[in-house]
């Protein structure tokens, strides 16, 4: 999976592109200016990352706590190693209960485990409810962020999709005609649906709830209609008792979109009266992330796509252009553990600039992260044989006085003399996008050594 190939793609529309970064970085100054609002904004984020790292410390005792009192609370708990065995647990109960309509939430655990076309080809009807996911399921492609899954696409383009799939008005793009259209094609979704899937983004070991999180309200739709209840949730979504999810109800979504607090925060303790409520724990890779110093941080993430507002590369190559799951900063590093191989360009698509850590809301090291695993990439010899052979010269260059005084002289001197038709051709790819500055006249060095005797004064 190359990103600069498929990036390349993406920014061939200047003007998507552009309108593309502009939207996130609207988000990310909602961002900005909910948290300024918080006078212990800081705090909160200290608190935070404290107890995600707690949490993971004892992850194992808050697991069997948090399996014993669900249980407790009437929920049949299921354990998943990976993600066939999540998706092979969910096919189990809808199989035993002969389900062939099955209404989700967004969730993306069931997206990291390919769900959809799992339980498709058994014969299963699965809708997405959330709008940007029935969108973007409507067109038959991945989400391209985690929080707002149709951000690539703009309001005429889901007009066109809608006047193909839901036989609304042609051209029509006023997004009151067009979110209704798609409220009654969902409502009847909904009353036809044999069993609801949902994600969770809090378990809760003290009480054996979960916590489900949307602005919709489909969440809460799709489990009070049909009389199964199944939700998906990753070990790492476990905080040890109730009073830490005020701290994070408090982040989540003014770190997502700039809002105060989701709309529906839905509590879950159990089935309703003859209703059935199963809850898959699933690992998927994750306990191997835990035992990794340098990234277990990663599991401390919440979702909320902060650091994707903020990154300057996701904003302008969009999220297709991972090939991954989980797009931006943070899905550049998880990427990396599912396979090395495959997305080692995702640590590059970084400038390093640490924003991503600024705005994460339970202080997520990911430009550490991404730094480290460039390091891996080149260890592991997965780097292409030309950078490994440009960034072998480049670092002896760098690493010699003798060779270096001389290399910038010809350099200063080689780039007034090339001609441009050259200089931007082909061979530099950096001249795509870039115009180089010109050379200055001398060195730093010969500057340097002209102006001392001032600078001592």
């Amino acid at each position: 999976m190359n990103h600069p190939d498929l990036a390349a793609k993406f920014i061939k529309d200047n003007e998507r592109t552009n309108w593309h970064n502009q939207s996130l970085w609207f988000v990310r100054q909602k961002r900005d200016t909910a948290a300024k609002s918080v006078e212990n904004w800081e705090q909160l984020r200290d608190i935070a990352a404290k107890i995600k790292a707690h949490s993971a410390s004892q992850l194992d005792t808050y697991l069997e706590q948090f399996e014993k009192n669900a249980m407790a609370n009437g929920t049949k708990v299921h354990w998943a190693k990976d993600a066939l065995e999540h998706n092979q647990i969910v096919l189990e109960i809808l199989k035993s209960a002969n389900v062939t309509h099955l209404v989700k939430s967004k969730s993306m655990l069931t997206e990291e485990c390919h769900m959809n076309p799992f339980l498709e080809k058994e014969g299963i009807e699965v809708i997405d409810t959330d709008l940007g996911e029935r969108i973007v399921q409507l067109r038959n492609e991945p989400p391209s962020h985690i929080v707002l899954p149709a951000i690539h696409l703009k309001k005429e383009d889901v007009g066109e999709l809608f006047h193909q799939k839901l036989g609304t008005d042609k051209g029509a793009s006023d997004p009151n005609y067009l979110t209704e259209a798609a409220r009654q094609h969902l409502r009847e979704k909904f009353l036809l649906a044999e069993a609801g899937l949902t994600g969770v983004n809090f378990g809760i070991a003290e009480t054996g709830g979960f916590v489900v999180c949307t602005n919709e309200g489909n969440a809460d739709l799709g489990t009070a209609l049909p009389p199964i209840h199944i939700a998906s949730m990753g070990i790492e979504k476990l905080i040890p008792k109730l009073q830490d999810l005020g701290v994070f109800l408090r982040l989540l979504a003014r770190s997502a979109t700039g809002q105060p607090i989701t709309t529906y925060s839905s509590h879950y303790h159990g089935p309703r009266e003859g209703k059935q409520q199963h809850l898959i724990i699933v690992d998927n890779g994750r306990s191997q992330l835990l035992g990794k110093e340098t990234y277990q941080k990663a599991l401390s993430c919440i979702r909320c796509g902060a650091c994707l507002n903020t990154c300057p590369v996701y904003r302008r190559s969009g999220g297709h252009s991972y090939g991954y799951t989980i797009p931006g900063p943070i899905g550049s590093t998880l990427a990396l553990e599912k396979d090395a191989a495959e997305f080692y360009t995702l640590p590059f698509a970084c400038s390093l600039c640490a924003s991503c850590r600024d705005v994460c809301p339970v202080k997520v090291d990911l430009d550490r992260q991404l730094y480290e695993r460039r390091r891996d990439i080149v260890k592991e010899g997965l780097l292409p044989i030309k950078k490994r052979i440009a960034m072998w010269v480049m670092g002896n260059i760098f690493g010699s006085p003798q060779l270096w005084k001389p290399t910038g002289w010809i350099l200063r001197k080689s780039l007034s003399i090339i001609p441009k038709k050259i200089l931007y051709s082909s061979l530099n790819t950096w001249g795509k996008q870039r115009e180089l500055p010109e050379p200055p006249k001398q060195s730093f060095r010969q500057w340097y050594k002209s102006n001392r005797e001032m600078y001592k004064k």
